[in-house]
């Protein structure tokens, strides 16, 4: 039977684990032809505790009936990389899904840690890691798809909303990615090629089974130290959300959005490898309307819930009203303009002082 993606070749940079090698494994089950690239191998894993592979992966594709390339590239460094696409050219010549997912971080961000107390060595290895290689890949991969007038770029990031992420670091890191699917999608307009970023949500990584304690098998045990993780999901949901939108005709209408994997799945109808389809956020802010429908003072924990919540959707004019009310029941009216949920441009007020009313 045909499957959607019959014919194509993807590439996925950092297929190594996590969210990278659920790309690649369902792109593949799609029916594309994936390379999978990362730097750690059999002969030399560099990531400290962690033993999966780019090799892994592409046995792993293999041994579902699919076809998969593995290739040891950093993709920090140039070369590297023109060396690559030069290969890409040569044993395929073309390229119809690009997948950056470079990540490596986990282990560079404080997350205690306030701006100026940041270690600006760790600073720098993270933003070259986790972002410029993102622009390297797609510097030198992108001439394959706008020579062909097709072909789909997608920045793997976290969090589809402009607000912010809890930690400077980690926040500039993945705003700069939804920044680059969006600076991308403007140059390429006319090329037949699209870029936009996906975010998946509370992902069950094997770093994370690991955290909790527990395997795929028995990972709702997880819950009992943390009730979130009882809405996390595999690698896998985020690689469908990204085969759908590969192998829908329409996606170019999609060019330059931050999108969440969790409304695509309610868009493309795909549900996670047990037949759920979890929405990680949602479960998060019913139990964060919850908590904050309570009298009295917010104990820590909630407070903490909700202000992070608020931080990330305090500039998403579709949740203004949301975060209006997380501002007063947590007593924000102190905070600086640029803080506060935006002001709404349809309301009659700003409507009468952008005509030049008082």
């Amino acid at each position: 039977m045909a499957k959607p993606l019959d014919g194509q070749v993807a590439l996925v940079a950092g297929a190594t684990r996590a969210a990278g090698r659920g790309i690649a494994l369902e792109l593949a089950a799609a029916g594309a032809r994936v390379w999978c690239t990362g730097r750690s191998t059999r002969a030399n894993p560099v990531t400290p505790g962690r033993s999966e592979t780019i090799e892994e992966t592409a046995e792993l594709i293999e041994a579902a009936g699919g076809a998969a390339v593995a290739v040891r590239v950093d993709h920090q460094v140039e070369a590297e990389v023109q060396a690559l696409a030069a290969r890409l050219q040569a044993e395929e010549g073309r390229l119809d899904i690009l997948v950056n997912d470079i990540w490596g971080g986990d282990e560079l961000i404080d997350w205690g840690a306030k701006f100026w107390a940041l270690d600006i060595a760790k600073a720098r290895t993270i933003l070259d890691q986790a972002m410029i290689s993102h622009l390297i890949t797609a510097r030198h991969l992108a001439p394959l798809m706008v020579e062909a007038k097709r072909g789909l770029i997608v920045e793997v990031t976290d969090g589809e909303m402009s607000g912010y992420r809890g930690q400077l670091t980690y926040d500039l890191v993945k705003s700069s990615v939804n920044r680059l699917a969006y600076a991308m999608a403007w140059d390429l307009v006319g090329t037949g090629v699209t870029a936009l970023a996906v975010s998946p949500g509370f992902l069950r990584s094997e770093a994370m089974l690991d955290r909790f304690g527990v395997t795929e098998a028995n990972w709702r045990d997880g819950a009992k130290a943390d009730p979130d993780f009882a809405f996390s999901e595999t690698p896998h949901f985020v690689g469908r959300a990204i085969a759908a939108l590969a192998a829908d005709p329409g996606v170019g209408a999609k060019a330059g959005l931050a999108l969440f994997a969790d409304d695509l799945a309610e868009e493309y109808g795909f549900d996670d490898l047990d037949g759920s389809r979890p929405h990680f956020w949602r479960s998060v802010e019913a139990r964060i309307a919850e908590g904050l429908a309570k009298e009295g003072k917010l104990d820590p924990a909630m407070r903490w819930l909700a202000s992070s919540r608020y931080a990330n959707i305090h500039m998403t004019p579709s949740r203004q009203d949301q975060a209006r009310a997380y501002a007063e029941r947590l007593g924000f009216e102190g905070l600086g303009a640029g803080l506060r949920p935006i002001s709404n441009p349809s309301s009659p007020a700003v409507a009468k002082r952008n005509a030049g009313g008082p």
